[in-house]
């Protein structure tokens, strides 16, 4: 595994190790770096067919993320994990569980011949494989990962090619930490406040009152009968009816567009932002598409219903909180009166209600009931009410 630049012999080993502690300052992606770490190391003469780095990345819907590298592909191929592989026979049979359990590195030399201890081998074989190592990559705070590396050829790995593989690992794992637990803070950031939110508070801002003044379509909406339903129902059942509401309402406003800035109990508050276009079609869109989803709810043990309140104007839009403790959310008269029509969906029997001015924005008079002039607490002038036909 000699090479040579200007009549020298060059030092693979250096090479890469100042690649991963130097080159790397612009790279943000994990993903791309184990792609070049395995091209490099390819490069320095270790004949590397496969490759495969598991993190644990814990997404509030999988486990995490399993990245493969062939040769000759200029990307990995990204899949994810879900959180129940760890109880699967696949895991439990197979080196990964005991890298992962013990910290120690494995390796095999692929028989033409088994039988092998894993059946991973076995698909490794078939795959054309002859060596195979995996080892713990190790993260602060007990945090353990994985990677592993395979060879087709013949005669498998040599001693130096393991030796150059173990010298890179210390640095990789530095480098895709740091990579990883930015992702995972972006990851946080907008399960539990949001994308436009979350960019926003990466971007520094996180001093108490910093925001910005928006205009924006504004909905609020509410599950009806929770009262009732928290004392007649089993804790889980409560939060997994929860749960299917939440997701109702939440899956068409993020596909159409929408902001989910907070659920609150059973309620929740969206903003679709009038600097995008359409925005009030879209919020209007949004509903329908959840009402249609509602309709075609089959279980009837809990039935889920919910009112909804609709305005736009402008709002405050950023923290608000205590010294230790903000909340990034938005503010205004036009989200008081969002919730206000929210609750007199009860009083007026309908589940939607849209305000004059929303109507007029989207001009959507057309899908409407007007309802006329009605006297709203907190506001001075009487507030013409639309309900939206869905």
């Amino acid at each position: 595994m000699e090479l040579k630049m200007n009549g020298k012999k060059a030092d693979p080993r250096a090479e890469v190790i100042e690649w991963l502690s130097q080159g790397l300052r612009d790279e943000a992606s994990s993903e791309r770096i184990f792609v070049q770490l395995c091209e490099r190391l390819t490069k320095a003469g270790i004949a590397l067919s496969r490759a495969t780095l598991h993190f644990r990345v814990h997404h509030p819907q999988w486990l995490g993320t399993r990245l493969i590298w062939y040769r000759g592909y200029s990307q990995a191929d990204v899949q994810n994990v879900a959180y129940d592989v760890e109880a699967s026979d696949v895991f439990r049979l197979s080196p990964f569980q005991f890298v992962l359990a013990t910290g120690k590195e494995v390796r095999q030399k692929i028989q033409v011949h088994g039988p092998h201890k894993y059946p991973v081998y076995e698909e490794l074989r078939d795959q054309g494989q002859t060596d195979y190592i995996a080892w713990p990559l190790d993260h602060t705070q007990g945090r353990r990962h994985l990677v592993t590396f395979a060879t087709d050829r013949p005669r498998g790995f040599d001693e130096a090619d393991i030796a150059l593989i173990c010298s890179t690992l210390p640095l990789f794992s530095l480098v895709t930490e740091i990579r990883l637990k930015n992702q995972l803070a972006r990851t946080l950031l907008q399960t539990y406040v949001g994308p436009h939110a979350s960019e926003q508070i990466l971007d520094g801002a996180t001093t108490r009152g910093s925001g910005a003044t928006v205009s924006a379509a504004i909905m609020v909406c509410d599950l009806r009968n929770f009262t009732s339903l928290s004392g007649s129902q089993h804790r889980d059942r409560v939060i997994d009816i929860l749960n299917e509401y939440f997701d109702l309402m939440a899956d068409p406003i993020e596909r159409h567009g929408g902001e989910i800035l907070k659920f609150m109990g059973d309620g929740l508050l969206a903003v679709f932002p009038l600097n995008e276009p359409n925005a009030c079609q879209r919020l209007i869109a949004a509903l329908t598409a959840a009402y249609e989803a509602l309709a075609r709810r089959t279980s009837e043990r809990f039935p889920i219903k919910f009112g909804t309140g609709v305005h736009v104007g402008e709002v405050m839009y950023g923290n608000i909180g205590s010294q230790r403790r903000l909340d990034f959310t938005v503010i205004g008269p036009a989200v008081n009166l969002a919730s206000r029509l929210e609750t007199m969906t009860k009083q007026l029997k309908r589940p939607i209600l849209i305000s004059a001015d929303f109507v007029a924005s989207a001009g959507c008079a057309a899908q409407t009931d007007c309802l006329g002039m009605h006297i709203i607490k907190g506001f001075d002038e009487m507030i013409g009410i639309h309900a939206l036909n869905v």
